[in-house]
């Protein structure tokens, strides 16, 4: 059986602190235990149901059965984004990352050749953020860091984040582009919109802020992928580009290069649900740009579910067998700069 590495999946600590309690506001997280559901938590946000989430979101144990059972070989794994909190103080951002990023290097260390983590930062502090991505690379052995796809009021291309990517190049470490913080209420209220719409709109909006803001031009070593194949950027790339072309005085202030410049520069995960767009995202993003994505351990993720199961699209794809190992494993191997035959 070929080796599976599995770019992006979620997991959390089991408990942790009341932070609202510990920094004096709300707006937090915490895990209910005592939810009376056998193998399940409730996720609180100011006392307020936020999702059920079951063992395998903070388990390493239960995690590993299934990865067993779904033929993963490695997960590299991140937090769920709604514990970045961007939105927070500054030192308490800090803080829960450091507290987030501990606990996700005590899961690493249980089971070394079955787990990398991608840790997280406080972006919405920089500094702070290349404080603890030195940490993190240095003393926690991480190979990269799960950011959102803007911080607040910053898109991807703020100069307020170069201090990031610069670090980020000189320590070799990824970044893993997640969507979140996308609009809840109004016309986005119905249907699942903000995750089935929302998701993809937000990570393309970060893909364009990188090519046209010049961040992948100035940053020519930072590697960096997207999560859901890019959202829905594979398949505007051509507008993007024709954009480019006619209205250069709104576009291409900021960059010299057209954004299609930029393809094969930068990586995706898999995760598109159907065998015609993987073959569009492959064929646009390259085929070594491509990896194993999941979403594990989330029902809008490729997981066994319904009529999915990890790494469903790849496996029953018309893809030769040579790129299938490279879209599996080979691809994820170059990208978090791993040696695969440690796992």
């Amino acid at each position: 059986m070929s080796k599976k590495l599995d770019i992006h999946n979620h997991i959390l600590p089991k408990d942790w602190p009341d932070l609202k309690k510990k920094y004096g506001y709300g707006g937090w997280v915490s895990m209910d235990h005592h939810c009376g559901l056998v193998g399940r938590c409730n996720m609180m946000k100011d006392g307020k149901f936020f999702r059920t989430v079951e063992e395998n979101c903070w388990s390493p144990e239960a995690r590993l059965k299934e990865m067993d059972r779904d033929g993963i070989t490695v997960q590299a794994l991140s937090t769920v984004p709604v514990m970045f909190s961007y939105w927070a103080k500054p030192e308490d951002t800090l803080d829960v990352s450091r507290m987030v990023n501990d606990d996700l290097a005590r899961t690493v260390a249980s089971h070394p050749d079955r787990f990398v983590g991608l840790g997280t930062l406080p972006m919405n502090a920089p500094l702070l953020a290349v404080e603890e991505m030195r940490r993190a690379a240095v003393d926690l052995r991480f190979p990269g860091f799960q950011i959102g796809s803007h911080v607040g009021d910053w898109n991807l291309d703020a100069k307020e984040l170069y201090p990031i990517y610069k670090t980020a190049e000189e320590l070799g470490t990824v970044l893993f582009v997640h969507p979140w913080d996308m609009e809840m209420g109004g016309r986005m209220s119905k249907y699942w919109l903000p995750w089935l719409v929302g998701m993809p709109a937000e990570t393309a909006t970060a893909i364009c802020c990188l090519l046209m803001g010049g961040v992948l031009n100035t940053f020519p070593r930072l590697k960096v992928c997207f999560a859901h194949g890019g959202g829905s950027f594979p398949y505007t790339v051509g507008r993007v580009q024709h954009g480019y072309n006619v209205r250069p005085d709104l576009c291409a202030t900021d960059c010299p290069l057209p954004p299609r410049d930029f393809l094969g520069k930068f990586w995706t995960d898999s995760l598109v649900h159907d065998q015609a767009a993987l073959k569009l995202l492959v064929d646009v993003i390259g085929e070594d740009r491509v990896m194993l994505g999941t979403d594990y351990p989330f029902p809008l993720g490729e997981v066994l579910i319904a009529d999915a199961y990890p790494g469903k699209v790849i496996k029953e794809s018309e893809f030769s067998p040579h790129i299938k190992k490279k879209l599996l494993w080979d691809n994820a191997m170059e990208f978090l700069n791993l040696d695969g035959s440690k796992f």
